[in-house]
């Protein structure tokens, strides 16, 4: 399939944080972009003030004609009308958004980044570090990046910054330049079965890199394979035995600072940057999600003045360590954390940030699956918090199964007196919380954790806590 000869395209799910980045992206080549989704969302009205044509409705009537492409995501229910339709259209091509992606980059240069967490950070952070410097390449970015409002960067070369999703083998259908792979957790063991599938997974995404080609590896991970390629780099936020890593780090509630050593290739001398880099965003994870940012733009020939230039203005991610609300009584920080790993890296970096402050978690669990196999290890993560309050869970593309719920969760946890809620209540809940920590003098930071739609109760939160402090 020629991409450049395509004229109107479809995407069935559109409003997906991965299938409206390729909606994006063809839509800024000229490509009318047409689309489904089952509910209207601030991101869908973005693509619609973009040009793009969207319905809501499970109606053939409303599906263009002449078509070139369809796309669609795993998320889509087969039962969907439109998917039954699309299924039986012989002579339209029909195809996964990880299929379409990789085709996108089969046409140049390619940076994946994989791994079960800081992906999405790491993603957004090299696309912003090379556009400041004036490289202009092409980014699918799995959030909304603050500084762009947007979850695509077009690029003028044919150079591909990918998020490589591992769910439902998608990173397969990528050929990458240049890899990272951040983090192997036991995760979509509704996919691999256990974690044997999942490393037999990676496996086949490290085969694919380009043979001359280069893999950065968190520091330890290595050891799971067999194969590796010859330029094959680790890192770590600290560890002087990797090949990557950060020194004399600094650490302040509005900024890091630190040097870094950074090799570019096995051969390469070491060395210290003489400049200080300077990352303003929260969590000191997201220090450690930097190193392989730098590493990627000096070998895409950044000078180090660049790369400070770029960190220091990176603004993050929408749900990543966002700052909501900062005020002398309460401060609001909202992450997408769906995985034991990243509560635990969220709450300490909370803690280590606000040692003196009341922190209290909010956390809705994801996908039923998830939380019926790590159970103990959110519960144990959530327990580092003065309080935690859960959400049920939110299924996703999941039908509900017999006997799990958040009181899986909520019954191992042994901080305070926790409590399950839903969504739409939860507000009201949170006001009572903190009208009692005003009362008790208390200096409150919540943290509000989840990949589920708690997302879509942020604004409503801070406007009446906000009302409440003032």
């Amino acid at each position: 399939m020629d991409l450049g000869k395509l004229k109107k395209v479809f995407f069935l799910g559109i409003g997906g944080i991965g299938m409206s980045a390729i909606a994006r992206y063809f839509n800024s080549n000229g490509v009318a972009v047409y689309g489904y989704d089952k509910t209207a969302s601030s991101l869908t009205k973005k693509l619609e003030e973009e040009g793009m044509k969207i319905h809501y409705d499970e109606d053939l009537s409303l599906i263009p004609e002449d078509l070139d492409l369809v796309v669609y995501t795993p998320a889509i229910p087969k039962s969907n009308l439109e998917f039954k339709y699309f299924e039986k259209q012989e002579d339209l091509p029909f195809l996964k958004r990880a299929v379409v992606l990789g085709k996108i980059c089969s046409n140049g240069f390619t940076v994946a980044i994989a791994g079960s967490h800081g992906k999405t950070t790491i993603t957004a952070m090299l696309a912003h570090v090379l556009n400041q410097a004036g490289f202009s390449a092409n980014a699918f970015i799995g959030g909304i990046s603050v500084n762009y409002e947007s979850n695509f960067l077009p690029g003028e070369k044919e150079v591909y910054i990918v998020e490589a999703d591992e769910y439902d083998r998608s990173f397969h259908q990528l050929f990458p330049d240049i890899a990272v792979i951040t983090a192997i957790d036991d995760d979509h063991l509704e996919v691999y079965g256990n974690r044997t599938g999942i490393l037999k997974s990676f496996a086949q995404f490290i085969e694919n890199i380009d043979p001359k080609g280069t893999l950065i590896i968190k520091e330890g991970l290595e050891a799971n394979f067999d194969f590796l390629p010859e330029q094959t780099l680790s890192y770590h936020l600290i560890s002087e035995t990797a090949h990557c890593y950060a020194k004399k780090l600094q650490t302040g509630k509005s900024q890091y600072n630190f040097e870094a050593r950074i090799l570019t290739t096995r051969s390469e001398k070491a060395g210290v940057s003489p400049l200080s880099f300077i990352l303003k965003i929260g969590g000191k994870h997201n220090v450690e999600n930097s190193i392989p940012v730098i590493a990627i733009a000096k070998k895409m020939g950044l000078t180090d003045q660049q790369i400070v230039d770029g960190l220091s203005t990176f603004k993050g991610i929408k749900r990543r360590f966002e700052y909501v609300l900062r005020s002398e009584k309460l401060t609001i920080i909202d992450d997408y954390a769906h995985h034991p790993n990243e509560l635990n890296a969220l709450i300490d970096s909370v803690k280590e940030l606000y040692p003196e402050e009341k922190v209290i978690v909010v956390f809705q669990p994801h996908l039923f699956s998830r939380t019926a196999d790590l159970a103990t290890e959110f519960a144990a993560a959530l327990s580092k918090a003065d309080e935690a309050i859960l959400l049920e869970i939110y299924p996703a593309r999941e039908l509900p199964r017999k006997g799990v719920s958040a009181h899986l969760i909520l019954n191992k946890l042994n901080n305070g007196d926790p409590e399950i809620f839903t969504v739409n209540s939860i507000t009201e809940k949170l006001e009572e919380k903190l009208k009692e920590e005003i009362k008790r003098k208390k200096t409150t930071v919540l943290v509000i954790a989840g990949a589920g739609d708690i997302g879509n109760k942020i604004t409503l939160i801070k406007e009446r806590l906000t009302a409440i402090l003032s």
